[in-house]
């Protein structure tokens, strides 16, 4: 279709778009900070609805510009424009895909944005939308689902649309709503499981960088584990770890780990899943010692790190001799049973360190008097303790004592204080 040019012989997209350029150019210098409140907010509304017009005549400009990339030997209009304008490539192949979705697939949606009654984030949340509507659903069904989210559009920012775009089928079509959210769903949950990932990278100073993507399912179902100790109603307990909340998760996941019972986990090498410590027993009786793991590498941990770990997780201290004969090798037997734990926290309900009131849920049990100085695993020897105080009681820097009413009291040790009846970090595995 022809289109009248002007006296110039100029196409009136390309006048337009230099008047515009010249208008704005011949404003460039007025001071904006004199305007009025009324006069700032009126044009800063005029302008965001202006530059969304022009957006979409760019857009529609860029999706027949298929001719233009050919003359020049661009791979698509999208490139050859990045180039141009020295703009970033992907992002602007992405307006090429918008603009093409819109002049081909979502007329309307193009018609409601170059009219100003949607402005661009919303366009392409509503085309993404009706992008992601499975390939059966029938062609009127389609074009209502455009028509509401067109209308919705004059109520709704891109946030909320986004959402209503997800059940737009509730609305104009409930009777295929269902079998198409079921489809859609098995379709999101086996991409979701083909991009599940996690990687452990160990940084050689004592700490490993946890990366990964999961299912929302799974991960939301962590981010509830995890609340329960970061979150706020418990802020006044001292075992709430201070700072950031990404440190607060980080800790939580580890009591988390900490808290599986090794014997729910899946076989593995023959044993249900533990870790096993090799240390001397002059180390495992030491303050100041180191003990390793035996996990196919050279990964070492204080041996007051030891002895706390033997209280609550699947532990086994593998004990050498001088020639670094096996001496002992412990059990699992030697912590405490699943009926022994419900017994601890009936009668201990919370932890036992003085002042201190995390629920007996989420606590650990702890020897009193440590394995290594033949401590029982019984309830006599036995008391909860959150993992805050769970850490101190096997700092050898802490004395623990036993007060008359059954708590415990953790202070910084004194030279005096060598000879406390009951202490953290002078033991062998709690």
């Amino acid at each position: 279709m022809a289109v009248a040019r002007d006296a110039y012989g100029v196409h009136p997209v390309l006048a337009c778009a230099r008047h515009v350029s010249d208008e704005v150019g011949a404003i460039a210098d007025v001071p904006v900070e004199l305007m009025g409140a009324d006069d700032k907010a009126a044009a800063l509304v005029a302008i965001s609805a202006t530059a969304d017009r022009l957006e979409a005549l760019r857009l529609r400009l860029l999706a027949s510009a298929d001719d233009v990339a050919a003359e020049c030997g661009a791979r698509d209009a999208g490139a050859w424009l990045a180039h141009e304008v020295r703009a970033d490539r992907s992002e602007q192949q992405r307006a090429l895909r918008l603009g093409v979705a819109l002049a081909e697939r979502w007329q309307a949606v193009a018609t409601a944005l170059a009219a100003g009654t949607v402005n661009l984030a919303q366009a392409r949340v509503i085309a993404h939308a009706l992008d992601e509507l499975p390939g059966d659903v029938p062609a009127d069904v389609v074009s209502g689902a455009q028509a509401q989210l067109v209308a919705y559009a004059a109520e709704f920012g891109p946030r909320d649309l986004r959402i209503l775009g997800r059940r737009i089928l509730d609305v104009v079509a409930p009777e295929v709503a269902e079998a198409a959210e079921a489809r859609a769903l098995e379709a999101e949950e086996r991409r979701a499981a083909e991009s599940t990932t996690l990687s452990l990278t160990p940084y050689g100073d004592g700490t490993t960088r946890v990366r990964g993507q999961l299912p929302d399912a799974t991960a939301h179902r962590l981010a509830t584990y995890l609340d329960a100790f970061t979150s706020p109603r418990r802020s006044e307990d001292r075992a709430v770890v201070p700072g950031p909340i990404e440190r607060r998760r980080g800790r939580a996941f580890c009591a988390l780990l900490e808290h599986l019972d090794p014997d729910q986990l899946p076989v593995h090498g023959g044993d249900a899943t533990t870790v096993m410590v090799t240390m001397t027993l002059d180390q495992l009786r030491s303050d100041l010692a180191t003990a390793g793991l035996i996990s196919g590498d050279d990964h070492r941990i204080t041996a007051a790190e030891a002895r706390r770990l033997a209280c609550t997780a699947g532990i086994v201290p593998v004990v050498l001799g001088g020639a670094s004969e096996v001496l002992d090798l412990g059990r699992t037997s030697r912590l405490f049973s699943r009926a022994q734990r419900k017994a601890l926290r009936v009668r201990d309900r919370r932890c036992r360190a003085r002042g201190c009131s995390i629920p007996a849920t989420w606590c650990e049990a702890h020897h009193l008097k440590p394995w290594a100085r033949g401590g029982a695993t019984d309830l006599a020897d036995g008391v909860l303790l959150c993992s805050f105080h769970h850490h101190r009681a096997h700092d050898p820097a802490v004395d623990v004592r036993r007060c008359p009413d059954g708590e415990l009291e953790l202070r910084r040790a004194r030279p005096t204080d060598r000879g406390s009846v009951v202490r953290g970090g002078q033991g062998g595995a709690a």
